[in-house]
């Protein structure tokens, strides 16, 4: 019987990955002002897009619409039908946060809420405080010439619903703003109160739109996406950052709520996840059948040791073979795979999920115990794993989401299975009372201990007969046999360079050896996998 052990989660769930397709509204922080601005996303099979809002000439022989000089006729009722937030003493542009419906400047098609106001009557306002440009607004007579731009990174303090489109608003609407909003729809300082000819484009002239228009594309193959966990005083720490496979990042996507937050990294990450398992049936058409690649993915690796402060970096980890990779970029062709930063053999390798609860939602949870866990952010991640590697060495792994860790759990059962099949047996060099011995594990035979230099064997048992263990944590260990004829326990010392990858091994063949036999208890023995059939 195959001793590969369970098969991959998708075969057994009985259904495909499911993509997604989404669309929605996020904010970002402007690397140079630092200011919040929307933009949407849109999520397909391959690529995340994301768009920013701006201001294109739709009609007309308009030139490109960076800058648009307008001029408006003040009504007696209405005024130049605008607000304005903002100025120099903020440290934004000051920006057009208001247009009120059939009033001058909605009349004009031409100015849009997010315009920021570069010059009034030809007076640059670029460096002008609120106060001083409301006063040159309200003391610009009849007709006000204003030459703006738009913000494509429109700030936050306009306080928009995300995702209004429209240039008009209702007066009245919207949200108010720790930045002073002043309605120059008012009449203002007219000289004349006779009513004047509304202000509207002469026919010819250009005509204006904003829309979204594609800022940035993400390609999904290899990409990596994460929860940000930047300074609070720069960003929230509710929100997902995606990285292609060259570097390009989408910057920290906010969200208004957690659920649309959760919504969209398990969108993205489904996404990733396929096209990710692409990846791995086209590297496995470059591998000899024993050489096949069995899972691999981007984690977050912990650094630092209890106490102090935790850090965590990107790490793409792969399964291959008999052997466990640890990179620090994604291996895209065959020559990549001698770049890994660590690698281990699976026989020696430990795999152990941190402590989960499983409540009546079927969520899994991480332990708080690993400082990974903010206890008071309400945060359900990251879901972490260790890996045990020989003299006590290992690594602390996290994943955002429940049936990325299963994935993971079952994955490295299954590699290992294969790699104790393949190995066949490991021997290690040991010793007792002096003297030079040898010691094998034999997935057919069991354990077998023999002298070093005459090759006689000492003591062989099978795997049933191992009924305990004890060892010092340092070199020496205790293994504990039953007697297939008279019964009793019979006690065996040795002493290893490496104990801790020898008790790995051991385990590895022991699991391999139960999951060939009885398949449904290696699977009932894992912690994720629960999760995930029952999530």
């Amino acid at each position: 019987m195959s001793a590969e052990g369970p098969p991959p989660p998708a075969a057994r769930r009985g259904r495909p990955g499911r993509l997604q397709t989404k669309t929605g509204v996020a904010s970002v922080h402007g690397e140079g002002s630092g200011h919040a601005y929307d933009v949407r996303l849109k999520l397909t099979k391959e690529v995340l897009t994301i768009q920013k809002q701006d201001v294109i000439c739709a009609s007309g022989s308009g030139p490109r619409a960076n800058h648009r000089t307008v001029t408006l006729r003040r009504q007696p009722v209405g005024g130049l039908g605008l607000s304005i937030k903002g100025g120099v003493e903020h440290g934004v542009p000051v920006v057009i946060s208001k247009i009120f419906r059939d009033l001058a400047a909605d009349q004009t098609g031409m100015l849009f809420v997010g315009d920021a106001l570069l010059q009034v009557n030809g007076i640059n306002v670029e460096s002008a405080t609120h106060k001083e440009v409301v006063h040159l607004l309200k003391n610009a007579g009849d007709e006000v010439t204003i030459t703006v731009e738009y913000l494509r990174e429109a700030p936050s303090f306009l306080k928009l619903p995300l995702g209004s489109p429209g240039p008009s608003s209702q007066p009245g609407s919207g949200a108010s703003s720790p930045l002073f909003d002043s309605g120059l729809h008012l009449n203002g300082a007219s000289s004349n109160t006779a009513p004047s000819s509304p202000s509207s484009p002469v026919a010819n002239e250009p005509k204006y739109e904003k829309r979204w228009l594609d800022a940035l594309s993400l390609p999904l193959s290899m990409a990596r996406v994460s929860r940000c966990r930047a300074g609070a005083d720069t960003f929230r720490s509710g929100a997902i950052q995606v990285q292609a496979l060259d570097g390009v990042s989408s910057g920290p996507l906010q969200f208004h709520t957690a659920q649309e937050r959760a919504d969209w990294l398990r969108a993205v990450s489904a996404n990733i996840s396929d096209l990710m398992l692409q990846n791995v049936k086209m590297a496995n058409k470059c591998c000899s059948p024993c050489d096949q690649v069995v899972h691999m993915g981007w984690v977050s690796e912990r650094l630092g040791g209890a106490g102090s402060s935790q850090t965590f970096r990107p790490r793409f980890l792969a399964l291959k073979g008999s052997a466990f990779y640890v990179f620090v970029s994604p291996p895209v062709s065959p020559l990549d795979w001698v770049q890994a930063e660590k690698t281990y053999h699976l026989c020696e390798v430990l795999f152990k999920v941190h402590k989960l609860w499983l409540p009546d939602d079927c969520w899994a949870q991480a332990s708080l115990s690993l400082g990974l866990q903010d206890p008071d952010g309400g945060d359900h991640g990251p879901f972490c794993f260790s890996i045990l590697v020989g003299h006590g060495g290992g690594h602390v792994f996290g994943v955002e989401l429940g049936n990325e860790l299963a994935a993971w759990e079952l994955s490295f059962q299954r590699a290992t299975f294969r790699a104790v099949q393949r190995t066949g047996s490991k021997t290690y060099p040991c010793s007792w009372q002096g003297a030079s011995l040898c010691f094998t594990v034999d997935f057919a035979l069991g354990f077998t201990c023999f002298d070093s230099k005459t090759k006689g064997v000492l003591w062989r048992f099978k795997f049933s007969q191992l009924k305990g263990s004890s060892d010092d944590g340092k070199a020496r260990v205790k293994l504990l046999f039953q007697s297939l004829d008279t019964k009793q326990i019979e006690m065996k010392e040795l002493e290893f360079q490496d104990l801790t990858a020898v008790l790995h091994c051991i385990h590895s063949f022991m699991a391999a050896k139960v999951a060939s036999v009885d398949p449904a208890f290696m699977d009932s023995q894992s912690i994720a996998g629960r999760y995930m059939y029952s999530s």
